[in-house]
C-alpha cells in the first residue's frame, strides 16, 4: 500500500500544519489532514473535502459531530453563565450530578475535566476509603492495575500502566500491575494493603483487548470478597459505545467506582467524573479534592442534555446492532494482511500483520475515511454512534479497495 495522503495537502493546508509544528510543543503525531467542519459522522477538511469519521475522537463523538440539540443547550447556556466558583451553588449543577448518578445507577458523583483528572480522583477516593474504611496502614495502600492499560498520561497514570523511565522518573509507588484477563493473577496479587483493583472493560489503547468470558463478573466477586474497591475506566467504553449503557453491563457486578469522560458532554467540552456508592465516595471530604472548572454551568448543561440524547436516540441499541453487522463483514474481508478482527458495540479492532496498520491508515485517509492506530499495530474503528448501515457499508467498500491496492 505506498503512498501518503500527504500528496492530498492543499496549500491553506499546509500553511496551518506549517505553522503548528513552529508553535506548537511535541505531544501529538497529527495526521497531515486540517478539519474546518463536522457534521454527523462526516468531516469536511480546509479545502472542502469529505471524510466519514471512524476515530470519533477516540468514543467522544458518540452523539456525532454537533448534534443540533446539545448545541442549542450550549449555545443558550453560555448567554447566560458558563462559570462560576465552586464555593456556591447551581441549578445545572445540581441537575447534573442528579442525572449522571442515575444514569448510572449509583450514588454520588466527583465532576472533573479531562478523563485522566477523574482517574486521578478515583486513585484518591480508593486511597482515602482504604485508610478511613478498610484501615490499611497508612502509605501503605495499593492498588492493582493491568499490563497494557492505559489511563492517562498523567506521572500516577503512567507510573501505574507504563513506567516512567529514564525520561519521566522516578515513578509514583503503590501501583501493582497483573496480566489482563488472569483472573488467578489478580486474586494472587492481592493483599492486605490492598483497597481497589482498577481495570478497563475492554483496554481501548492496548489494542481493542476483550477479556475472557466471565472474567470481570468473577474479579468484581473478589473484590467484593477480599474487601477491595471494584474500579471500572469506562472512559472509552462508557455512553452506549459497546452496545450497553457501559461494558460492564455485559458481564459484571456493579462497580464501588466508574469512572466516565469523553462522550459525557457529547464532544463538545471537556468533562469527565467519578460516580460511586456512597460509601466510597464519602471517604473524601470538602476540600481533599476540587477544581476551578469542574462540574461548572456550561458542561453540565450540556453534559445533562448529552445523556438524553444517549437515552432517546436509543444508541446503545444502534451500536449494538450495527457492531455486529460492521463487525462480521469486516471478518469477512479475504485478505492476507489482516490478523484479527475483534471488538464489540462499534469499539472495533483490526490487527494487522507487521507494519500494515500504518500504510493501511494513511490510505484510508486518501480515500476519505479518518481512522487511527492504537498500539501494536491495530487500527481502531470508532465512528459515533449515529452511523448508518449505508455509511458503515461505504467504509466497508473503501476498505476493501484499499487492502487491495497492496
Amino acid at each position: 500500500m505506498p503512498g501518503s495522503s500527504q500528496t492530498r495537502l492543499g496549500p491553506k493546508s499546509q500553511a496551518v500544519i506549517e505553522r503548528t509544528h513552529k508553535y506548537s510543543a511535541n505531544h501529538y503525531h497529527r495526521l497531515p489532514v486540517v478539519f474546518v467542519r463536522g457534521e454527523g459522522v462526516r468531516l469536511w477538511d480546509l479545502e472542502g473535502r469529505e471524510y466519514i469519521d471512524m476515530l470519533g475522537t477516540y468514543s467522544a463523538l458518540n452523539v456525532g459531530h454537533c448534534h443540533p440539540r446539545i448545541l442549542n443547550v450550549l449555545r443558550e447556556q453560555a448567554g447566560l453563565l458558563a462559570n462560576v466558583s465552586n464555593a456556591v451553588y447551581t441549578p445545572q449543577y445540581a441537575d447534573f450530578v442528579e442525572n449522571l448518578a442515575k444514569f448510572c445507577f449509583l450514588d454520588k458523583v466527583l465532576p472533573k475535566n479531562g478523563g485522566v483528572e477523574a482517574w486521578e480522583s478515583a486513585v484518591k477516593i480508593a486511597r482515602a476509603w482504604g485508610y478511613g474504611v478498610k484501615g490499611v496502614d497508612r502509605n501503605k495502600a495499593e492498588i492493582i492495575v493491568c499490563d497494557g492499560a492505559f489511563h492517562g498520561r498523567t506521572l500516577a497514570a503512567i507510573s501505574a500502566t507504563q513506567k516512567c523511565g529514564d525520561k519521566f522518573g522516578p515513578s509514583a509507588p503503590g501501583f501493582v500491575s497483573v496480566p489482563f484477563g488472569d483472573t488467578d493473577a489478580f486474586e494472587n496479587a492481592v493483599t492486605k494493603n490492598t483497597v481497589a483493583f482498577v481495570v478497563e472493560p475492554i483496554q481501548g489503547e492496548g489494542g481493542i483487548n476483550i477479556p475472557p468470558e466471565g472474567y470481570l463478573n468473577k474479579v468484581s466477586y473478589i473484590c467484593l470478597d477480599r474487601n477491595v474497591l471494584f474500579v471500572l475506566d469506562e472512559i472509552q467504553t462508557g455512553f452506549c459505545r459497546t452496545g450497553n449503557k457501559f461494558a460492564f453491563w455485559h458481564q459484571c457486578l456493579s462497580p464501588d467506582l466508574l469512572i466516565v469522560g469523553k462522550a459525557l458532554s457529547g464532544g463538545f467540552l471537556p468533562i469527565s467524573a467519578v460516580v460511586g456508592t456512597k460509601e466510597a465516595m464519602d471517604a473524601i471530604k470538602p476540600g481533599d479534592d476540587g477544581s476551578t472548572f469542574g462540574g461548572n454551568p456550561l458542561a453540565c448543561a450540556v453534559a445533562v442534555e448529552a445523556l438524553k440524547v444517549l437515552e432517546e436516540e436509543r444508541l446503545a441499541d444502534r451500536a449494538l446492532l450495527l457492531g455486529e453487522y460492521f463487525i462480521s463483514q469486516l471478518k469477512g474481508l479475504d485478505s492476507s494482511l489482516i490478523k484479527e478482527v475483534r471488538g464489540r458495540g462499534l469499539m472495533i479492532g483490526i490487527e494487522f500483520q507487521r507494519e500494515h496498520g500504518l500504510e493501511f491508515r494513511d490510505k484510508m485517509l486518501e480515500a476519505g475515511v479518518l481512522c487511527k492506530e492504537t498500539r501494536d499495530n491495530v487500527i481502531r474503528f470508532a465512528p459515533p454512534l449515529t452511523i448508518t448501515k449505508e455509511e458503515i457499508d461505504s467504509v466497508l467498500n473503501r476498505t476493501e479497495t484499499v487492502l487491495r491496492q497492496r
